[in-house]
């Protein structure tokens, strides 16, 4: 973009950015993808003040991005993924809420180590916490495991292409500094701005074939993020319609994927009954927080009322009885999701993948992975 036949600094550029997405919901303008682009990456160079920086997030949620505006803040991020290539066929990269579960006991975590033992390695990203929830992550679970939850590049590469444990974690600290650095300013903002959605779809290990995994709430979110999987170069993307915006759907009701697969152009859908597809019968929508935990008062009712710390240790304890065979709504959680995403990368059909994760479970393996921390 020029103006007067110079090039605009990176101070004009967010200016005559911000002049034109922040004024009012009728009078509002679209930026081009490279604009967008340009204004993330000032931001991500320290070159634009943090009242600006923003500015420019909270007008572009209040307008509403559009997809340009979406792809162009994702180069911007991509730029900034440090990535490494691992010897696996496959890898599954699991992106749960970065902001995390307040409401139910998260148990995605115990995917990892089912896949792994299923021939399939995975990995999970993420941060130890971030607003608006503020709630409990993989992250703090796999840390009060005793998990090293900052390990560089290399030492995530050595357990994933590890035969005995093939499953592991990487935080948004360690592939992308530059966004992770935004982090307090994120809270400062309050709302979800942009970076909320683009962060999830970060590809810092690149196997032969990619497989993004993540879950959605709100209707209008598959498309926008199957886009993004595309641009990230995916070979395929799967979009869960989970509890608290996660992975692992609700025990109650059927539930929408949405997915693509490289070899096909198009998005497609398939829904699936619990209880017809996998013989999962449960009058719980997940895990619940057991009553005997302190609940704090809290005016915002976005924010976790309990200590995401707690949360952690009952994750954990009851994902332990998962992986070793006992029978509960924590086990028919993991098996519900792992299906899923066993089917959608394996072909093989919803039954066959139930009965092998079934057995996984039973004989421990998965647990013994699990505790493969070192």
């Amino acid at each position: 973009m020029v103006m007067d036949n110079k090039k605009l600094t990176s101070e004009e550029l967010l200016k005559s950015v911000i002049q034109r997405i922040a004024t009012g919901p009728e009078m509002s303008k679209d930026i081009s993808r490279q604009e967008a682009k340009d204004s993330m990456t000032a931001i991500f160079n320290k070159e634009i003040s943090d009242i600006r920086t923003a500015i420019f997030l909270i007008a572009l949620r209040m307008k509403r991005e559009t997809e340009e505006e979406n792809l162009g803040v994702q180069d911007a991020f991509i730029d900034t993924v440090k990535t490494i290539n691992i010897k696996t066929d496959n890898l599954v990269n699991i992106a749960d809420p970065y902001d995390g579960y307040t409401r139910n006991i998260p148990s995605s975590v115990f995917i990892l180590p089912v896949l792994a033992e299923l021939g399939i390695p995975a990995i999970s990203q993420g941060v130890e916490t971030v607003g608006p929830k503020y709630g409990c992550t993989h992250h703090l679970i796999l840390k009060l495991h005793g998990l090293d939850v900052l390990a560089n590049h290399e030492q995530v590469k050595e357990r994933v292409e590890n035969k005995e444990i093939g499953w592991g974690y990487i935080d948004q600290k360690i592939f992308s500094p530059k966004l992770y650095e935004l982090i307090n300013l994120r809270g400062e903002i309050i709302k979800r701005p942009i970076i909320t959605t683009i962060e999830v779809l970060a590809n810092p290990l690149i196997a032969r074939k990619n497989h993004f995994i993540t879950g959605y709430v709100h209707k209008a979110y598959p498309p926008i993020y199957l886009a993004l999987a595309r641009n990230a170069e995916f070979d395929t993307a799967l979009l869960v319609k989970g509890t608290e915006g996660g992975v692992v759907p609700s025990l109650r009701h059927k539930t929408n994927v949405h997915y693509y697969k490289k070899t096909n152009d198009n998005n497609d859908l398939l829904e699936i009954d619990p209880e017809i597809d996998l013989g999962i019968k449960q009058d719980l929508r997940a895990v619940q927080i057991p009553n005997d935990v302190i609940r704090t008062k809290k005016s915002d009712k976005v924010e976790a009322d309990v200590d995401p710390l707690d949360i952690a240790k009952d994750s954990l304890k009851k994902g332990f009885d998962a992986l070793s065979g006992s029978e509960g709504i924590m086990k028919d959680c993991v098996l519900y999701s792992t299906s899923i995403i066993m089917h959608h990368v394996t072909g093989e059909t919803l039954n066959q993948c139930k009965n092998e994760i079934n057995r996984v479970m039973k004989s421990g393996a998965a647990l013994k992975r699990f505790k493969m921390i070192k």
